[in-house]
């Protein structure tokens, strides 16, 4: 598909594990552990060479961290189509998140550091990393973000949102292409999905495999370590509780399990191939942070979108879950 001038790939690569660790402002673990910087760096190559060419970070990922990886790996590498998160405070040298960072007067200097740390001359997609700011108070906000985009410093902006009403409140904005939102074979976001469509904007899908549940390798019996942001008890993170996967996420898993390896695709094949077959402009974003990991996912673009009969049966087994709808519409 094409996105401004790229064309790209129905599959982009979450970088938010690579980031590695991070912190709260009160030291709480918000970063994904085991993370290994070589191997961080193997992955982002091995997903380019599979023909992932989109790749989504954040400031706050690693606090900063991922966004250097990302432009050690990719250094005189234009091609490579990279979007980035802001409105999160970040100090680099504690690796803690210090809060909300979205005063106009803050946005052109984050700008410039993303663009720093990136190493690169301008930036694809830049995005508000503030799922529930309200929208006049998102209005500043975009206005800087126009001014950087006229003084070619990013080439087009979003939201990262769960909310239909701050995406139709930036529609209309010159540069405003994209918006990126939860979404996953348990978790359906219909409303916004069709304000994206009437819009004609691109769909980035965070949690495309709900933090990994979807991936098939954890049961409701598996325990991950304290230092994960899955094991701290996050208020919006459903998927796992005092780390372990969230029991009504696993059944709900099981019930589809099998569908979902249709012709022959792994658990996480299927669920992305489940995205596809909702929206040919949908992207999912799964995170990842080895070779072994993204050579997996990248291998779902040979499958394609689920064949309806599949997505019917789907729907018949979960097609009534749609958590996002209450998170979207406020």
């Amino acid at each position: 598909m094409k996105f401004l001038d790229n064309d790209i790939a129905p599959l982009g690569l979450g970088c938010w594990p690579i980031g590695g660790e991070m912190y709260a402002a009160d030291g709480q673990s918000l970063g994904y552990s085991n993370s290994n910087d070589q191997e961080s760096i193997r992955a982002l190559h091995a997903a380019v060479a599979n023909g992932i060419n989109l790749f989504d970070t954040a400031a706050a990922y690693g606090a900063g961290h991922s966004e250097r990886l990302i432009g050690k790996a990719f250094k005189n590498r234009p091609e490579v189509f990279i979007a980035t998160k802001i409105g999160i405070e970040i100090d680099e040298s504690s690796k803690k998140l210090l809060g909300d960072q979205v005063k106009p007067e803050s946005i052109g200097p984050a700008i410039d550091r993303c663009l720093q740390r990136l190493d690169r001359d301008n930036i694809d997609l830049m995005l508000l990393h503030h799922n529930s700011l309200a929208p006049d108070k998102a209005e500043g906000v975009f206005d800087q973000m126009e001014i950087a985009r006229e003084q070619g410093k990013i080439r087009s902006y979003g939201w990262s949102t769960d909310y239909t009403a701050s995406a139709k409140a930036m529609a209309d904005r010159p540069g405003f292409v994209a918006i990126e939102h939860a979404m996953h074979v348990l978790m359906d976001a219909p409303n916004m999905q069709k304000v994206i469509h009437e819009e004609q904007m691109h769909a980035l899908i965070r949690s495309p495999l709900a933090m990994g549940l979807l991936s098939g390798k954890y049961t409701s019996e598996s325990v991950l370590p304290d230092t994960d942001i899955r094991a701290t008890n996050q208020g919006w993170l459903k998927y796992y509780i005092d780390g372990k996967p969230n029991a009504e996420y696993i059944n709900r898993f099981d019930a589809v399990r099998e569908l979902l390896q249709t012709g022959g695709r792994t658990p996480a094949q299927g669920a992305l191939a489940w995205l596809w077959a909702k929206s040919a402009n949908n992207i999912p974003i799964p995170g990842a942070r080895t070779v072994e990991q993204v050579e997996g996912l990248a291998a779902a673009i040979e499958f394609g979108p689920l064949p309806s009969i599949t997505m019917h049966e789907i729907a018949g087994l979960v097609g009534g879950v749609n958590d996002a709808d209450g998170l979207g519409d406020r």
